[in-house]
Order: structure tokens, then sequence, then C-alpha cells
């Protein structure tokens, strides 16, 4: 298993890197849609759906529907990113509420639904991110990681106090304030790398620590989702990485979140100096 997942890392990771830096434009776009999709194809099966041709159905009307978003500048707009938000205060009381309110949710038409408002957006967010020139982007990508790693080791080293036992038990708080405290340094970090004022950097540290609180919930959406669907990963298609959804479970909820932040904070702050 340790093997195969070097394997899959030492190709996956420069071809993310090289994607995510390296596209501009239309390229980009398609680049990351090609993630959604594979998101949007294992996101069929927590929803329920077992028929392949069914399932190819839907991916298909997703990539018709991200493709008119394109066409329409709607790939680029703001309210999609509303959406997300709005979308991400019902997914959070959803998950909160586990198992209590699962009837609100368990349906196939309601899951494959919320994966529409939790998928799409974060294609737009990873379009207007990159069209910003990528610093913002490279940002967001480094806080949902530095979240991770500080989570992880605060959690390790002090977790008692469970944070959502129903829905993954291994997850503390403590691990989130050690997610905080590493996602606080790196805001304050890049508050003093670019061109923000003192105001624009408390501000970057404050939305900082909202979007590490909202990746969190990003993965204990899925986590939520394949407990439910009593399954271990959301697919196979990253050999010893389980599947995309895995991978890019915490993206879903921080880029979108971050992006409407950039278009509504930071990118004012930065074009006043």
């Amino acid at each position: 298993m340790l093997k195969q997942r070097i394997i899959t890392a030492a190709w996956l990771a420069p071809l993310t890197l090289i994607g995510l830096f390296g596209l501009q434009g239309g390229a980009f776009a398609l680049f990351t849609a090609l993630i959604v999709l594979l998101g949007a194809w294992e996101w069929t099966n927590l929803a329920g759906i077992t028929c392949q041709r069914k399932r190819l159905s839907l991916v298909a009307a997703m990539a018709v529907l991200m493709l008119m978003m394109w066409l329409t500048g709607a790939a680029f707009a703001a309210w999609p990113l509303w959406l997300a938000a709005l979308g991400w205060l019902v997914n959070l009381y959803w998950v909160t509420r586990y198992p209590n309110a699962g009837q609100q949710w368990q349906a196939t038409s309601r899951r494959l639904l919320m994966g529409v408002w939790v998928l799409l957006p974060c294609w737009v967010g990873f379009n207007v991110l990159r069209d910003s020139g990528a610093i913002w982007l490279l940002f967001v990508l480094l806080l949902v990681w530095t979240a991770d790693i500080g989570a992880y080791f605060a959690g390790r080293r002090w977790g008692k106090n469970k944070l959502a036992p129903k829905v993954s038990p291994g997850k503390s708080w403590e691990g989130v304030f050690g997610g905080l405290a590493a996602t606080s340094l790196l805001a304050l970090a890049f508050a003093i790398w670019q061109p923000v004022s003192v105001t624009g950097g408390i501000a970057l540290i404050v939305i900082a620590a909202i979007v590490t609180l909202v990746s969190v919930l990003g993965d204990l959406l899925e986590s939520m989702l394949k407990r439910y669907r009593d399954i271990k990963d959301s697919s196979q298609l990253l050999p010893g990485h389980g599947g995309v959804l895995d991978r890019i479970d915490s993206l879903t909820a921080a880029i979108p979140v971050f992006a409407l932040f950039y278009l509504q904070v930071i990118h004012l702050q930065v074009s006043a100096l």
C-alpha cells in the first residue's frame, strides 16, 4: 500500500502543480473542470446511484452546465460563490445534526443537488483565483495544507475532545485549534509579503481563520456522506489514495469561500494601495 501511494504521488503531485500554475485561461478552466468532473463521478456514488450509464449522464450534464457558465462568463461571477456560502451554511447544519437531520438530505435527488452547490462553485472559485494571478490560489492551497498539518500534529499531541464523533471520530477540537494557529501564522506571513494595509492584514488573518474552519467542514461533509453510504473511500481512481474527493474535500469548501472573500475584501485592499 505504501509503495502504491508513493508511485501515485510521484506522478500526481507534479501533474497537479503544472496544471494549477502552468496553465491559464481556457486551458486552466478545462484542467480544473476535469478534476471537478471526476469528483462529480464519485459524488453520484455518494448520492446512491450505482447504474454506470446514469452516472455518466449526470456527469455529462454537469459538464454541459460548466460549459454554459464559461460561455456566459458565470465561471468568473460572484453569484455562484454566494450560492456556495449559503450551501455550506446548510451543510454545517446537517453535519452538526447528524444523524438526527438525515431525513432532510438522504434522498438521492437532494444529495445530487448538494453536489451541485459543492462542486460547481469550487470550479468557479478556481477560475476566479487563477485569474487574479495565482498568488491567492497558492495562498488558499497552502492554507488548506497548513491547516491539515497543524491539525494532525496538534491532534496527535493534545487531542482529547472529539469534534464530531458521529461523523469523524478521529478529529478533535485540539486539532482544529492547531490548524487555526498554523494558518494564522501563514496569513501573517502573506500579509507582510503582499501589498496590503495593516487593516487588510488583520482582515486576511480573520479570513484565513474562517476559511480554515470551512475547510474542516468540507472534510466532515464527505465523511458524513461516506458514513451514510458505508464506504471507506469515494472511489479508487487514485491507487493508494482513494478517490479525487478524498483529496479535495477540504478544497471544495475552502476554494469558493476564499474566492468570495477575495472578490469582496482582499482584491479591494490590494487595489487601494
